[in-house]
């Protein structure tokens, strides 16, 4: 009955039967001005990239509201407390939550010395990478569409995105790990002189070469 009356201007309006708690966001693109589903956060390490914290948010709020929801989720998978927050203008609203500083780009100040330009140049565009990691979780872990029911099934199929990303991250880690060990022993069997030593390192790497 609610899918009957409601109209174009009606508020909290159904946009699915079976995914009755989806809504609309609106992307402001011009190839995709809307997307249907629940808003999703994903808090990142500034350096490394690696997925921290996640936040599936049940109501269409504004995004400086979704940040305490993020950071809560952040706080719990670390041991030292986040200092600072870099997020973009879509944050606008919030300098500060649950003590976390919120950096927003801005107009340059004409104070700025040069280098607190240059700092503030290279944070922002270090949060830039986050960008690519969202597109990475939609096209290849399956964030795009989400098949599981429900709210609580998009909190799940968040959750293994984030951790796919997070174990393929550290996969591909181990195996620059495990390539550099190999030309380790490489060059320390053509170092040695004597044939007994030599035949030993390149035994070991044929070890290496069969478990790879």
């Amino acid at each position: 009955m609610r899918v009957l009356l409601q109209d174009k201007n009606s508020k909290h309006k159904i946009y699915s039967l079976h995914e009755p708690h989806a809504y609309a966001v609106g992307k402001g693109k011009d190839h995709k001005k809307w997307e249907y589903g629940t808003k999703a956060s994903i808090v990142t390490t500034k350096n490394s990239g690696i997925i921290v914290g996640i936040a599936s948010h049940k109501n269409n709020e504004h995004d400086s509201k979704t940040l305490q929801t993020a950071l809560m989720s952040a706080q719990q998978n670390r041991t030292k407390p986040i200092q600072e927050a870099i997020c973009d203008r879509g944050y606008k609203g919030k300098k500060e939550v649950l003590g976390v500083t919120i950096s927003i780009p801005g107009k340059v100040l004409k104070r700025d010395t040069k280098y607190q330009k240059e700092v503030k140049r290279e944070k922002f565009r270090r949060r830039a990478a986050i960008e690519p990691i969202i597109g990475y979780l939609k096209s290849d872990y399956r964030m795009a569409r989400n098949y599981l029911k429900g709210f609580i099934g998009d909190e799940i199929n968040l959750l293994l995105a984030a951790s796919a990303f997070n174990l393929k991250k550290w996969m591909n880690n181990f195996i620059l790990l495990f390539i550099a060990l190999r030309i380790a022993i490489i060059i320390y069997a053509l170092k040695e002189e004597t044939p007994i030593k030599r035949e030993k390192y390149l035994q070991l790497f044929l070890l290496l070469l069969k478990l790879w």
